[in-house]
C-alpha cells in the first residue's frame, strides 16, 4: 500500500532529488535541484510524492506553461518529470500519481497537460496512452540533445510530446472508478488493421525492423480514396533490454520509428491507443487513428 501527497517543504524536496538519482543514475547534472522545485511549487507548480511507510517510492513534477494557438498563448500544465523507484514499478504507483495530478490541475482551472517520453519504452507508452488516455501527434527529434544518464546515453533523445485533455470524455473514462475494458491485439487484427512494420526475430532472439521497409509501403494508407481509419506500428516490447544487448540495433529502431511516426503524423494520423501481446516473444504496438480530434 502507498499514499499520495503534495510535496512542499525543503526536507521533502531533498527526497525528490535523491529519487531522481536512483531513477536516472550516472548524471548529476540532470537532477532538478531542490531550489528549482521549491520555486516552481511557490508559483503554481506541483510536486506529488508516493510514499510507502513514509519512504518515498515515486514522484511527479510539473509547472505552468503556455500553448501557442492561432488565438494567442493559452495556459497549460507542463508535466516535466515522473520517477518510480525500480522496486515499485508495475505496481500502480505511476497511474496513482498521474491521477492525483489530474485532480489538482483540474482544480487549477486548466484543461490541457503535456509531457514528453521516449516512444520506444513500452511500459511508459502503455501508461500514458492506454491507461491515461493521452494522445500524440508531435514527434520531437533529439529533444534533450545528448543525454548522459544511464537510461538514455548513446541514442538520440527523440521524444513523443503527448496531449492530455483532462476534461475530455476519453480521459474521464480511463480515470473513472469503473474499469475500461481495453482492446487487445486480437480486436484490431479481427478488424483487419494493418501492421505497417511487423518485426522480424533475429538469431539472437531480438526483434528487428522489417528489412525491406520503405515509405512506399504505406502510401496506400494515405491515399485520398484509401485512408485506413486505423493502423498499427510495432516497437520492441523491451527496448532497454534490447539496447543493452545490441546498441546498434537500438539505433536502427530509433531511426526506423522516427521515420515512420513523422510520416504518419504528417499525413493526419495520431496515436490513440497502445496494445501489448505477452509471451516468449512479447510484442508491443501503437494504434494510430486517422483524423481523430481530441475525444
Amino acid at each position: 500500500m502507498f499514499t499520495i501527497r503534495l510535496i512542499e517543504t525543503p526536507e521533502e524536496m531533498s527526497l525528490v532529488e535523491e529519487m531522481q538519482r536512483i531513477v536516472w543514475p550516472d548524471s548529476e547534472t540532470d537532477v532538478v535541484p531542490l531550489h528549482m522545485l521549491i520555486t516552481a511549487v511557490h508559483n503554481g507548480g506541483l510536486v506529488l510524492g508516493a510514499f510507502s511507510e513514509d519512504k518515498m517510492i515515486g514522484f511527479v513534477f510539473g509547472f505552468p506553461g503556455l500553448d501557442t494557438t492561432p488565438d494567442g498563448p493559452r495556459p497549460k500544465h507542463c508535466s516535466h518529470m515522473m520517477g518510480i523507484h525500480p522496486d515499485h514499478r508495475d505496481g500502480g504507483v505511476g497511474f496513482a500519481l498521474k491521477r492525483a495530478q489530474w485532480q489538482m490541475v483540474r482544480h487549477q482551472g486548466l484543461d490541457h497537460v503535456t509531457w514528453t517520453y521516449d516512444p520506444l519504452l513500452s511500459r511508459n507508452a502503455y501508461l500514458n496512452i492506454a491507461k491515461l488516455g493521452a494522445v500524440c501527434v508531435t514527434y520531437r527529434r533529439s529533444e534533450y540533445g545528448d543525454m548522459r544518464d544511464g537510461l538514455n546515453a548513446g541514442l538520440p533523445s527523440d521524444r513523443f510530446q503527448v496531449d492530455w485533455w483532462i476534461r475530455s470524455q476519453r480521459v474521464n473514462r480511463r480515470l473513472s472508478k469503473r474499469l475500461r475494458r481495453p482492446l487487445d491485439l486480437a480486436h484490431y487484427l479481427a478488424a483487419e488493421t494493418t501492421i505497417l512494420n511487423p518485426s522480424e526475430i533475429g538469431q539472437d532472439g531480438l526483434p528487428r525492423p522489417p528489412a525491406e521497409f520503405q515509405l512506399g509501403e504505406i502510401k496506400n494508407v494515405h491515399a485520398e480514396q484509401e485512408q485506413q481509419p486505423l493502423v498499427l506500428v510495432e516497437i520492441p516490447a523491451d527496448f532497454l533490454r534490447l539496447k543493452a544487448a545490441n546498441p546498434a540495433l537500438a539505433l536502427e529502431w530509433r531511426l526506423h520509428t522516427r521515420y515512420l511516426f513523422e510520416a504518419l503524423f504528417e499525413r493526419g494520423y495520431l496515436v490513440t491507443d497502445f496494445v501489448h501481446l505477452p509471451g516468449t516473444y512479447a510484442r508491443s504496438f501503437y494504434v494510430l487513428s486517422y483524423g481523430e480530434a481530441k475525444v
